[in-house]
């Protein structure tokens, strides 16, 4: 079988986030974006045009297009898992943007369908490939900060409202600050220390009403139906400890985004949502913290990068990194997470992952 051979690619969902996507063939020469569809049949156009697609059409015709092998599924999150186990009913695999689901039984009927029809569910994040936390990672495996025994993790800020155009659906159910960002934070973790076994959480509302500031609907009012202030410890299966904290309640801090503490040192991991820097690192005997040189390309806005590694992953018959398994335990510790605040106790989890393979240094580390 050729592994590098090019992976027809439909795109369903032409917003704001697919941009960033329709740009990945031109880093990542597997893929080719065949056709694009959107409710919108106009967006669809527009985006086809802008980057040269052969197709714009509608969400049946691109299930039904037999050239299709891949759907890239851009749609909102309360339909993610809906639409994809419509492409794998067509016969077809996935690649999601996160969350993978909504809730627990979205996502298990996902991959069950996945598993049932032989087929490859792959889901956002993707970060964690980039050059920034694929150096973190090689930094833990070298034992530069020892065995790592605990993690923290903060997402802080005061919501979307001031700059997103339509930020209704970031205060419902199935989003809120840790649906929205904990993915990043979470599978980045989940990537340098491995799955959690054990979860604890305590949320809340602070503001029961938002206020657009942003220009296309300034002054409308949004109802909070989702805890805005998420807190958690997680129990890895490794037996270190994490901490994570997501908030659209906050307005200043001075928190880092994640860190991880070893036996022998600390190492301060990028911002999960980006793909580089930077990166640095104080061992138990350093007086100043260390800037460390990322030693794995994909520093730049990669997005597609996971993807892609599920393109070649099919072509070769290898496990792919972005999963849907990790894509689903990390949903199982965000629902746990608020489920354990409500009913006051410690929950174990049934979900776990199999920790992804590092990438190797390089600019084709697949070997292309």
């Amino acid at each position: 079988m050729n592994t590098t051979e090019k992976m027809n690619v439909g795109v369903i969902g032409c917003g704001q986030i697919s941009s960033i996507y329709l740009e990945a063939p031109r880093t990542f020469d597997i893929l080719n974006i065949a056709a694009c569809a959107d409710l919108d049949m106009e967006r669809a156009r527009a985006q086809a045009q802008r980057f040269a697609i052969p197709k714009a059409c509608s969400v049946e015709e691109l299930l039904a297009d037999p050239e299709i092998d891949v759907i890239l599924n851009l749609t909102i999150p309360n339909v993610h898992a809906e639409v994809g186990i419509a492409a794998l009913e067509a016969g077809k695999s996935v690649y999601s943007e996160k969350p993978l689901a909504i809730d627990r039984l979205q996502g298990q009927k996902f991959l069950h369908m996945a598993h049932q029809k032989q087929l490859r569910v792959g889901c956002a994040p993707d970060t964690f490939l980039g050059g920034g936390i694929q150096t973190c990672l090689q930094l833990i495996q070298e034992g530069q900060i020892g065995e790592p025994i605990a993690a923290t993790a903060f997402m802080l800020g005061h919501g979307p409202e001031s700059w997103h155009p339509d930020p209704y659906f970031f205060y419902q159910p199935g989003a809120g600050p840790m649906f929205d960002m904990g993915p990043y934070y979470l599978t980045a973790l989940i990537a340098l220390i491995g799955p959690v076994r054990r979860i604890s959480g305590t949320t809340r509302i602070t503001f029961s009403e938002r206020t657009i500031t942003s220009q296309a609907r300034y002054g409308t009012k949004i109802t909070v139906n989702t805890p805005t202030h998420v807190t958690g410890l997680m129990d890895f299966a490794s037996g270190a400890i994490g901490t994570i904290i997501t908030s659209f309640d906050v307005w200043h801090h001075h928190l880092p985004r994640i860190e991880i503490y070893g036996t022998e040192g600390t190492l301060s991991v990028p911002d999960p949502n980006t793909f580089g820097g930077p990166v640095s690192l104080r061992s138990a005997q350093e007086k100043e913290w260390r800037d460390i040189p990322l030693t794995h390309d994909y520093t730049k806005n990669s997005r597609g990068i996971g993807l892609a590694d599920m393109a070649y992953a099919m072509r070769s018959g290898t496990p792919h990194r972005a999963s849907g398994a990790m894509a689903f335990h990390v949903l199982d510790i965000m629902q746990t997470i608020h489920e354990s605040s409500q009913e006051g106790r410690h929950i174990e989890l049934s979900s776990t992952c199999d920790k992804p393979a590092p990438l190797q240094p390089g600019l084709h580390p697949w070997g292309a």
